[in-house]
């Protein structure tokens, strides 16, 4: 059986939580322990999964029944709790950004390599209908090669991050490494490295609360865009804009339908990507999640991967690293 420990019961412990109650029942898995610096949050997430409470990672890493790690706190403890989990031999996953900075990220890829323990970064977006949707168009050549691309995550400021941590780019890089940092892991997956990049940013009390950056790809170029510099009335939305040689893809999470294909002949298509897990999630915390989506798609690949003895394939620890080095090269291109 996997036995997980949920490490951080705040907005994102709570999304994951709401994941693994609608998993139950698919695979051999439960979770276990859940641990949270705040006794009232752990002890009211573990009481909803059966689980038993713990009040840090140390904690859970020293005393509980587990065998996976699901590591949901601020970035700036993600690589010190990743390496301490691998080095126990336990199964990892990592929320996004996977780390801070290019030492943390060596230190996690050369820890895999010796421990050869499986680990995953929750790149949701991958996960997410939709961008799925424009995957399989791109990888199967429907309508011909990239021609452009804008993908754009914009909301408001996020005031529900514990002790305010989000907004001290030490321990979150900022608008460009916690929230951008979504669309940079999808184009490179999607398309690779670009050949080249430019970027700028928008700071204030040196926190980088917008960043614009574009990629060139051959005869391509893609546009990214992200910020969270809004007002608090003011919407969330995720989208993206993709141009093929014989079809336009649109799709925004703010718009009904959500995604529209314009081909050139003239057709307009509405892809039906209705999928099983469309329960609402609740999260005490806050945040800009209208359903389960991605989230539950990402953790029920990572424990399909663990209860069937796969090796994880997507969103990897490599995976995440790269991205991360990517938005790091936009963040330094920027202060140029």
């Amino acid at each position: 059986m996997i036995k997980i420990g949920l490490i951080g019961a705040g907005f994102m412990g709570s999304m994951h939580a709401s994941c693994y109650e609608a998993l139950l029942g698919r695979g051999d898995f439960q979770v276990t322990a859940v641990a949270d610096v705040e006794a009232d949050k752990a002890s009211r997430l573990a009481a909803r999964l059966g689980a038993k409470a713990y009040s840090s990672a140390e904690e859970i890493l020293r005393d509980a029944d587990v065998n996976a790690i699901d590591i949901c706190l601020p970035t700036y403890l993600h690589a010190d709790t990743a390496a301490a989990a691998m080095n126990k031999g336990y199964a990892v996953f990592i929320e996004k950004p996977v780390c801070l900075n290019e030492e943390e990220a060596q230190r996690l890829l050369a820890l895999q390599k010796e421990t050869g323990v499986q680990a995953m970064v929750g790149h949701c977006i991958r996960f997410w209908p939709e961008y799925m949707e424009l995957r399989r168009l791109a990888q199967e050549n429907v309508y011909g090669k990239l021609q452009s691309g804008v993908f754009k995550r914009i909301s408001p400021r996020p005031g529900w991050a514990w002790q305010g941590w989000l907004h001290e780019p030490a321990k979150s890089g900022s608008a460009a490494l916690d929230l951008h940092v979504h669309d940079v892991d999808f184009v490179r997956s999607l398309f690779g490295e670009p050949e080249r990049l430019k970027a700028e940013t928008v700071t204030k009390d040196g926190a980088n609360g917008h960043i614009f950056s574009l990629y060139r790809y051959e005869d391509a170029v893609v546009s990214l865009e992200g910020g969270w510099n809004y007002p608090e009335t003011f919407p969330f939305e995720m989208s993206f804009r993709v141009q093929f040689e014989r079809a336009t893809v649109v799709f925004s999470s703010s718009s009904s339908p959500a995604m529209r294909i314009y081909e050139q002949e003239g057709a307009v298509l509405e892809p039906d990507l209705s999928v099983a897990d469309e329960a609402a999630a609740t999260s005490e915390e806050g945040g800009n999640i209208s359903s389960l989506g991605g989230y539950y798609n990402e953790l029920a690949y990572f424990l399909d991967c663990l209860t069937s003895g796969r090796s994880i394939e997507q969103s990897t620890l490599k995976d995440g690293c790269d991205s991360l080095r990517l938005t790091l090269c936009e963040i330094a291109d920027a202060k140029l």
